[in-house]
C-alpha cells in the first residue's frame, strides 16, 4: 500500500471493547484504501463493525473502546500525512481535521441533531470553529450550501428546527454541514437507510454531483449492493470485522470470488426473478407454524371472496395557523383522497409510494388508529360483512383479532420494558384467550414459528438484533390468528440479509396459515417478491393498480415509471436512472399536470379500466391510452 498516492491509508485497524469476561472485536486487523476523488464502498451486514471503523478514523469512538493500528490521512492541503489514530481524540489537530477536511453524515439525523438548536445554527458552528468569518459571512457561507444541497428557501430552512423537516429534508441539512468545510473525504454511514427510494435517490444524485463539483472522495458504508453498483468505483466487502474481498466495482460485481459476497448479491431480491423463485438469506430461518393455532380453529371463511372492500375513504388534516379575523385559515392537506380497492382472501396485495404519498394514514384507517372523513371499508367475516369504521361492542373485539398489524420500527412498538412473554401473551390476555398455562404455551410455538429458540421468552427486546425483533413483531401480530396482516414497511431498515429472512418467513407463514396481507412498502423490488397485485399510491390517491406482473413489466403512469427508475439493483448493466428517479416529486408532479390538475376540480380524475385488471387514474379514456402509448 502506497500511501503517497492514497488520500486515506488504513493499516491493520483493530478496534475493540472491554466486557467483564473478555472483549468484543468490532474491528480486526482491517487494512483498506480511498483513492482522492474515487467513491469506495464498504459494505457488510449489521454488525460487521463499518460504522465503528468510520467512527475511529474520525476520532468519535467510546472513550472505553480499545483501539490500534493506522490511519494516515494524505491530505493535499494540508502539511502531509497524519495517522489520525495516534493523535489525542481531543487534541487541537484532529479537530483541525475533524470537520474541516473529513466531514461524516451520520446514519440517523434526527439523532444526530441537536433538537435545541435550528439547523443554521448547527451547519454554521462548523465555521465558527474552522474559520474566522463574520456571522453574516457564515450566514451566506451556510445558506449557500443549503441551496447546493437542494433546499429551494434556504433562508427559510436555516431558521428551522429539525423536527420540522422530513427525514429526506434532514438528510439534505446533514449533508450540508458534512460538507460546509468542503472536505476532502466524506464519510457517509448508511446516508439513505429507511428512506423511501425516489428520496434515496435524490441524495444519491445529489452525493455524485457534490463530488464532482467539490473534487472530494466519498468513504460510503451501506450494506445495500444496489447503491454501490451505482456509486462506487471500488468496493470493500467486510464481515465479522475483517476484509471478505476487495477490489474495483467491476471486479466484485462482475466476477465475485468470495462466498460471503455472492450471498450478499443473492439476497438482494430483483424484478427478474421468477414469480415462484425464493430468496437466499444468508442464514435461513427454519419455520414451525404446525399447532400454531392451538385448539384454536380459524374462522370459517365468509361468502365472498373479497376479504377487506375499501370504498372513497378520504382524510384531511387541518393544519395549526392564525386564524384571526383578518387572516386566511390555512389549506387543509388530504392525506387520503377518494381511495378504493379491495383484498382477496389469501392474496398479497403491496401498496407502495414515496413517504408522505398517505399508505401509513390508511393504514391506521383500517386499525382504527385514525377516523376518515368519509368513506366504507367493508371487512367479510364468518358472520357476515362488518364496516370497520362503524364496528363497535363485540364486533369491533372480533375485528381486533381478525386484522393485524406488522410495524415498521420494531424498536419503538416493543415495550423495553416488557419481556418477549408479556408482549406476545398480552393480546392473548386481552382478548381472554385461556389460562396462563396455555398463554405459556402458546408463546413458545408462536416464537418458534418465526425462528426463536423458546429462551427468547424471558429476555428483553433491547437484547436482540432488529431482524429478531421484527420476528417478535410479527409473532405479536400472529398471537389471535388474524386473516388479515397489515405489514407497514416492515424490512425498510433492516439489512438485505435479515431482510431476505423476514421476507421469506413472511411467505412461508402465508402459505401455512392461509394469511391475508396488505404489504407497505417503498420498494418496489421487494413488492415484487412479494405482492400478487400492486397499488400505487401518490399525493393520496391510487394512482395506478394492477397485477404484479403488469406494474413492473408495464406501468403506465410516469409516477410509477418513477418508482421503477429509483429501485437500487445489485447490476452494473442497470444502474439507478438518476435523471428520472432524481427528479422531486413537485417538479415532476408540474410535468403530469394531466393526471393531477393542479389547477382545477381534482374530482373530475377517475380510474380507468386497461383491462387485465389494470386502472390508472387519468380525466379520460383517451388520457390513459395516451400515456399507455
Amino acid at each position: 500500500m502506497v500511501v503517497g498516492t492514497d488520500l486515506l491509508s488504513v493499516e491493520t485497524l483493530s478496534v475493540s471493547f472491554p466486557l467483564i469476561n473478555g472483549s468484543v472485536e468490532a474491528v480486526r486487523s482491517l487494512s483498506m484504501r480511498v483513492a482522492p476523488g474515487r467513491v469506495t464502498a464498504l459494505v457488510g451486514e449489521s454488525g460487521s463493525g463499518k460504522s465503528a471503523l468510520g467512527r475511529a478514523i474520525l476520532g468519535i469512538e467510546s472513550d472505553y473502546a480499545r483501539i490500534s493500528g493506522k490511519a494516515v490521512f494524505n491530505d493535499p492541503a494540508g502539511d502531509g500525512p497524519v495517522d489520525l489514530i495516534s493523535l489525542p481524540r481531543d487534541g487541537r489537530r484532529i479537530r483541525q481535521i475533524r470537520g474541516d477536511r473529513i466531514g461524516m453524515i451520520f446514519q440517523e439525523p434526527m439523532t444526530s441533531f441537536s433538537p435545541l438548536h435550528t439547523i443554521g445554527n448547527q451547519i454554521e458552528e462548523v465555521l465558527r470553529i474552522h474559520s474566522m468569518l463574520s456571522s453574516r459571512e457564515r450566514r451566506e457561507r451556510s445558506e449557500e450550501m443549503l441551496a447546493m444541497v437542494g433546499f429551494q428557501d434556504p433562508t427559510r430552512i436555516f431558521d428551522m428546527y429539525p423536527f420540522e423537516l422530513s427525514g429526506g429534508m434532514r438528510q439534505r441539512a446533514m449533508i450540508a454541514m458534512a460538507l460546509i468545510g468542503r472536505p476532502a473525504l466524506l464519510i457517509a454511514d448508511e446516508p439513505t437507510t429507511a428512506l423511501d427510494v425516489t428520496i434515496q435517490a435524490q441524495i444519491l444524485k445529489l452525493l455524485k454531483d457534490l463530488q464532482s463539483k467539490l473534487g472530494m472522495a466519498i468513504l460510503l458504508i451501506t450494506h445495500d449492493l444496489g447503491v454501490v453498483a451505482s456509486m462506487a468505483d471500488e468496493v470493500v466487502v467486510m464481515y465479522r470485522g475483517q476484509v471478505m474481498e476487495s477490489g474495483s466495482v467491476e471486479q466484485i460485481f462482475r466476477n465475485p470470488q468470495h462466498a460471503y459476497t455472492r450471498g450478499l448479491m443473492a439476497a438482494v431480491p430483483d424484478f427478474d426473478m421468477a414469480r415462484d423463485e425464493r430468496l437466499k438469506p444468508l442464514r435461513e430461518i427454519k419455520v414451525n407454524a404446525g399447532g400454531l393455532l392451538g385448539a384454536r380453529t380459524r374462522p370459517a371463511a365468509g361468502k365472498s371472496d373479497i376479504l377487506l372492500s375499501v370504498r372513497n375513504v378520504t382524510k384531511t388534516y387541518q393544519p395549526k395557523g392564525s386564524n384571526g379575523f383578518f387572516s386566511k385559515l390555512p389549506k387543509p392537506t388530504r392525506a387520503v383522497h377518494d381511495v378504493s380497492f379491495d383484498v382477496r382472501r389469501g392474496e398479497t396485495l403491496g401498496l407502495v409510494g414515496e413517504s408522505g404519498c398517505g399508505k401509513t394514514t390508511l393504514s391506521k384507517i383500517l386499525m382504527r388508529g385514525v377516523t376518515p372523513d368519509h368513506g366504507q371499508a367493508i371487512f367479510e367475516s364468518a358472520d357476515g360483512p362488518v364496516d370497520i369504521l362503524k364496528a363497535d361492542g363485540k364486533a369491533l373485539q372480533d375485528l381486533r383479532s381478525a386484522i393485524q398489524m406488522v410495524f415498521q420500527d420494531p424498536v419503538s412498538s416493543l415495550s423495553p420494558r416488557m419481556t418477549v412473554r408479556s408482549i406476545i401473551g398480552e393480546p392473548l390476555e386481552i382478548h381472554g384467550y385461556g389460562d396462563s398455562r396455555e398463554r405459556v404455551a402458546l408463546s413458545k410455538r408462536l416464537v418458534e414459528s418465526v425462528g426463536l429458540p423458546t429462551s427468547a421468552l424471558g429476555r428483553y427486546p433491547h437484547s436482540f438484533s432488529g431482524g429478531q425483533r421484527q420476528r417478535i413483531g410479527i409473532a405479536r401480530a400472529l398471537a389471535l390468528g388474524p386473516d388479515l396482516l397489515i405489514c407497514d414497511e416492515p424490512v425498510s431498515a433492516l439489512d438485505v440479509s435479515v431482510q431476505a429472512q423476514v421476507l421469506n418467513l413472511l411467505k412461508d407463514l402465508r402459505a401455512e396459515l392461509g394469511l391475508t396481507y396488505i404489504f407497505i412498502s417503498h420498494n418496489l423490488a421487494v413488492v415484487n417478491y412479494m405482492a400478487d397485485r400492486v397499488a400505487v399510491m401518490y399525493a393520496g390517491r391510487i394512482v395506478e393498480i394492477a397485477p404484479c406482473d403488469i406494474i413492473m413489466r408495464n406501468p403506465i403512469h410516469p409516477y410509477t415509471r418513477k418508482l421503477i427508475a429509483a429501485v437500487p439493483s445489485p447490476d452494473l448493466d442497470r444502474p439507478i436512472d438518476f435523471e428520472r428517479a432524481g427528479e422531486t416529486s413537485i417538479s415532476a408532479k408540474g410535468a403530469w399536470g394531466r393526471q393531477f390538475l393542479d389547477e382545477g376540480d381534482p374530482n373530475v380524475l377517475t380510474h380507468i379500466d386497461l383491462g387485465g385488471e389494470h386502472f390508472v387514474l387519468a380525466r379520460s379514456t383517451a388520457d390513459a391510452r395516451e400515456l399507455k402509448a
